[in-house]
């Protein structure tokens, strides 16, 4: 077992790394990402430590990207492992006149929208007549048949291709958030419109790009949220009045209006205190499909179709407005100007557009538009601008008169006849808020409402109250015939639980629905399938001895708080069982002491009988203490009323306890839920797809390298060019090697714009090394002669410094040699009086040594106290002083072998590299590298180093017991037991290293590089000195 302190610094270490690993995990968890999905544009913000609510950029560095996603045709079709290269937003819809076949643009209405007979479906198809779109396989929903794959090519569905533009927002958002960053979490608004389907498809869509859904959020919600993020709002605990807006957003998809309740709420905090919440509540919607950007844009393409077809050329290639409609190109580029004449016309009472080329090459179409007569064509629609209000209000069950403002949202808001529109409808036009971002509100929203649910942030607390926007409900069959009861209506707030019961008690199947009035019937959602049931109530009838009639089957329904959609939580099977006293529950509770009573407490508890009492550890009783045979009564036990009545209540309460108990006996019911409506994609189907997205990826990743490649070998051989005119690499090469390297960038040249331009990336890796084999030793020539003359300049000055060096070990080796000779003929000297001082020393110890026995003093043996001031004395004139110590040296005659050893070799080898290197020319292969050079530098260097730490390491030890003041003595002073600087040795030689000698010669970058090492050395070994001696000073 290990030693406590071990077991705690084990324990403490394995915290310290929990809490790294919790605290990396939490970072690297704690982006959130919040997408505004439009029908036209996404945007998306990022919500990260240090990044708070920012917009993600595109890589054009604008704040929102248009939904499209374009497949440009790869230009090595050869290669079946290259896909055509995916290209997004604005750059993508710029290819949608030359490739309008594999450009994909506005795929949110055709989301989970089913093939046939579908009016969404039609309209996309006459405005992108280019596109082919064909049923998909197994669910018979929309896809798309892409022109840059063969045909036995699966089609890809609107969620795939969708994923891809996720995708592609993801990886925008990774690299504004930073290099390692991962995103994962992810809030997606969606219109209230919006059917089980239609959520599934975005969440499946998500997934597929690699995102988790936290939650769909509704626009009008989330733009909500936004707005109340800088607001504070009236508490109805203090009898506030809450505040009621009207949320209207029109994107180009679709028009929603949106009531919100906003209300502040004084909730209890953590312990005894209070605390004020922001709430933000749904209570009614309405929308209308058919109304937005898009629609008022086709108004304009039909226009100019009309028109274009009324040309004199157009008629004489005997075109009409149906064969215009049929041409790919030509609606591609009416459709594109549509939309900048619309928003041209938002500021502007005219525009005009001018196409060349147009249906025909000879045709040339000049097109002219007032917004009166926009607003004529759109007379319809101007009808209808108001309509979603309306349901809003009704759904609400409140009026104009009591909404506080109509915030406005989305693009197409800015639209002259709407907005005249909503002004008439309020009657109020300071009611329209337009203080709004109409653009980001929805996105910020998102963004803010995933804050709020991941755990690493804090932010303001405001609860949000959405609603599915669809009633919805369970069916079954129970005796042959279908039952059905309904479970939430379209208001009801996502994330509230039912309870519903069921009179089945075996296994059985129940479906949750959707009611969507413009959809015949009812949508199923999702199939429940129990499995233990009947089981279940076997086990209630035989181990409890429950009835038929009275056992219970519950099922708790919630609004799923992720996608709003009806989902079972659990499931129980119940009954009320009876059970007597004496059961094996009371049997383990009287074992533990729990289950005896009052009136059983009185009869267990009888004073024992005189036999049963074991009375033979006690001392016999005496003739006082003998219990008298004659009964008497005492106090406590006489009979009273009270005693009585005490009595006849613990006898009912007996008899309530001999009486049958009911309890609940509860069992949970296992269950399967299998999602109903829409054919789902098989596993083999969906692994398919997550294939064709990778292989996707991949191949952009191979293409991206690719032209990496490709831009290195053309800059490469502009870089040729100017250094064949360069007077340094024509010096460092050859006339021949220069027409060669001439030829060869040329031919690279002419391959490049030729053959090379479709080549793959590995013959244009090949072409670029072997470009680089005919440059880089001329290069390598250029940059050695340059940097030659300072390497050899350093070298030299580190051979000065090492000679330096030796004088100084010199001299010091010669003032030992002559410090020895003194010492040897001193010695000789006092060797006599030695010997006469010995015989007195041993007469004087023989006395001392009789006088002083252990029979005399008993505290002979013991060592004197050093802080006594009693202590054996002796005269200074009987013992003689010691001699000094010798001076100690810090340099052997090794040292100076190896010292002048390293000097000759690199002095030998730098002349004979010299010498042969002044026999080359320029461009010949030079006899010594500027490695080398710096090489054999930095081994001199290393050598006078050792020698300056170890002078260092000498001047450094520590004093004698003289004490710190005598070792310390002033400058050219000698102290005792060393010599300071400039101290003399007998003969006047140094003996100590002469720093300023050393110095002199040597650069001053490396000067001040000694000098700083050698006075941190210096204070080291300062402080461990003082530590010892406090060490000391702490044991005394």
């Amino acid at each position: 077992m290990p030693p406590p302190g071990r077991r705690r610094l084990s324990s403490l270490t394995m915290i310290l790394s929990m809490l790294f690993l919790f605290t990396y995990t939490a970072s690297a968890a704690s982006a959130v990402l919040g997408i505004d999905l439009g029908t036209e544009y996404i945007k998306a913000a990022l919500v990260k430590p240090g990044i708070p609510l920012e917009i993600v950029l595109t890589k054009d560095s604008k704040r929102k990207e248009s939904a499209t996603v374009a497949f440009k045709p790869s230009k090595s079709s050869s290669d079946t492992k290259v896909f055509p290269e995916r290209i997004y937003g604005g750059d993508a819809l710029a290819l949608s006149a030359r490739f309008p076949g594999d450009v994909y643009p506005n795929l949110k209405p055709l989301l989970s929208q089913q093939f046939q007979e579908n009016d969404l479906v039609s309209v996309y198809k006459s405005r992108f007549p280019e596109l082919q779109l064909v049923a998909s396989s197994e669910r018979e929903t929309v896809g798309f048949q892409s022109l840059g794959f063969e045909d036995t090519e699966e089609p890809f569905l609107v969620e795939e291709l969708l994923a891809m533009e996720l995708k592609n927002i993801r990886a925008n958002a990774i690299a504004m958030a930073g290099k390692g960053s991962t995103i994962r979490d992810v809030v997606i608004t969606v219109p209230p419109s919006y059917t089980a389907e239609e959520k599934r498809a975005v969440t499946m869509a998500a997934d597929l790009a690699g995102l988790r859904v936290l939650s769909l959020i509704s626009d009008g919600l989330a733009v909500g949220l936004n707005y109340a993020t800088s607001r504070t709002f009236p508490t109805i605990n203090e009898g506030g009045k809450p505040e009621v807006h009207l949320v209207y957003d029109m994107g180009a998809g679709s028009t929603s209006a949106t009531v919100l309740k906003f209300q502040g709420r004084t909730v209890k905090d953590i312990g005894k205190y209070n605390k004020t919440v922001q709430e933000v509540q749904i209570i009614g919607t309405g929308w209308d499909k058919t109304l937005g950007g898009d629609a008022l844009n086709q108004l304009i393409v039909d226009d100019m179709v009309r028109k274009l077809a009324s040309t004199g050329k157009v008629k004489a290639l005997g075109a009409g407005v149906e064969d215009i409609k049929q041409h790919g190109r030509t609606m591609a580029k009416l459709w594109k100007e549509s939309e900048r004449l619309r928003q041209v016309l938002s500021a502007n009472t005219e525009t005009q557009a001018t196409f060349e080329g147009l249906y025909h090459e000879d045709v040339n179409f000049k097109y002219k538009l007032t917004r009166s007569d926009f607003e004529e064509l759109a007379t319809q629609y101007a009808a209808q601008v108001t309509s979603p209000i309306t349901l809003a209000l009704e759904s609400a069950k409140l009026s104009l008169t009591d909404l506080e403002s109509v915030i406005l949202h989305g693009g197409a808001v800015r639209t002259p006849f709407v907005q005249k529109k909503l002004e008439a409808m309020i009657g109020n036009s300071d009611k329209i808020r337009t203080n709004v971002n109409s653009d980001e509100a929805a996105v910020f929203g998102a963004a803010f409402k995933g804050a709020t649910i991941s755990p690493s942030f804090r932010v303001k607390e405001i609860r949000t109250f959405d609603t599915p926007g669809y009633a919805s409900g369970a069916t079954w069959t129970a005796d042959g015939k279908g039952r059905q009861q309904k479970l939430f209506t379209p208001t009801s707030t996502i994330g509230a639980e039912k309870q519903v019961a069921f009179k089945l008690l075996e296994d059985f199947t129940f479906q949750l629905y959707q009611s969507v009035p413009s959809q015949p019937g009812d949508m199923p959602i999702s199939e429940i399938q129990t499995k233990n049931l009947s089981a279940s109530v076997k086990q209630l009838e035989d181990s409890f001895g429950c009835t038929a009639s009275d056992i219970s089957t519950k099922f708790s329904i919630r609004l799923s708080p992720s996608d709003g959609l009806p989902e079972v939580v659990r499931g129980t099977v119940s009954c009320e069982a009876t059970g007597k006293k004496g059961s094996v529950v009371d049997g383990v509770k009287d074992l533990f002491g729990f289950g005896s009573k009052k009136g059983d407490q009185k009869a267990d508890q009888k004073p024992l009988a005189a036999d049963d009492v074991d009375n033979s550890d006690e001392p016999p009783p005496s003739t006082s203490e003998t219990k008298s045979d004659t009964t008497t009564t005492s106090p406590k036990e006489t009979t009273t009323p009270d005693t009585a009545a005490s009595d006849k209540t613990q006898d009912d309460t007996n008899k309530k306890a001999a009486e049958p108990k009911t309890r609940t006996e509860t069992i949970a019911i296992d269950f399967t839920t299998t999602p109903a409506g829409l054919p789902q994609l098989t596993p083999s189907s969906l692994q398919r797809i997550k294939d064709r997205l990778a292989a996707f990826d991949a191949s952009d990743r191979s293409r991206l390298k690719r032209e990496e490649t490709l831009n290195t070998l053309e800059a490469f051989t502009y870089k040729a060019r100017d250094l064949l005119s360069d007077d340094s690499f024509i010096s460092a090469s050859t006339s021949a090697q220069r027409s060669t390297i001439e030829e060869q960038f040329h031919t690279a040249s002419e391959w490049l714009y030729g053959d090379g331009a479709d080549a793959s990336r590995e013959a244009l890796k090949e072409r670029l090394d072997e470009l680089h084999g005919l440059v880089d030793p001329v290069l390598a020539r250029k940059e050695e002669a340059a940097k030659r003359p300072n390497a050899v300049k350093s070298l030299k000055e580190a051979l000065d410094q090492v000679k330096v060096m030796v004088d100084v070990v010199s001299q010091q080796q010669e003032a030992q040699k002559i410090q020895e000779e003194q010492a040897a003929s001193s010695s000789s000297s006092s060797s006599a009086n030695d010997e006469a001082s010995s015989s007195t020393t041993s007469s004087t110890e023989t006395a001392a040594s009789t006088t002083s026995s252990p029979e005399a003093d008993p505290f002979a043996d013991l060592d004197d106290s050093p802080y006594s001031s009693i202590s054996t004395t002796s005269s200074s004139s009987s013992t003689p002083a010691a001699p000094p110590p010798p001076p100690t040296y810090t340099y052997t005659p090794e040292d100076l072998t190896s010292l002048l050893s390293t000097r000759d070799a690199v002095q030998s080898w730098l002349d004979a590299k010299l010498a042969t290197q002044s026999s080359l020319s320029a461009s010949d292969e030079p006899a010594v590298s500027v490695k080398e050079l710096e090489g054999k530098s930095k081994e001199l260097n290393n050598v006078v180093m050792e020698l300056l730490q170890k002078q260092m390491g000498r001047s450094s030890s520590p004093p004698p017991k003289g004490g710190k003041a005598k070792a310390k003595a002033g400058k050219g002073g000698t102290a005792k037991g060393g010599k300071g600087k400039g101290g003399k040795a007998p003969g006047g030689k140094k003996m100590d290293l002469d720093m300023e000698e050393l110095f002199k010669d040597m650069p001053a970058s490396e000067r001040e590089e000694i000098e700083r090492a050698m006075r941190g050395m210096e204070k080291e070994k300062e402080k461990k000195e003082e530590r010892k001696e406090d060490v000391k000073h702490e044991e005394l």
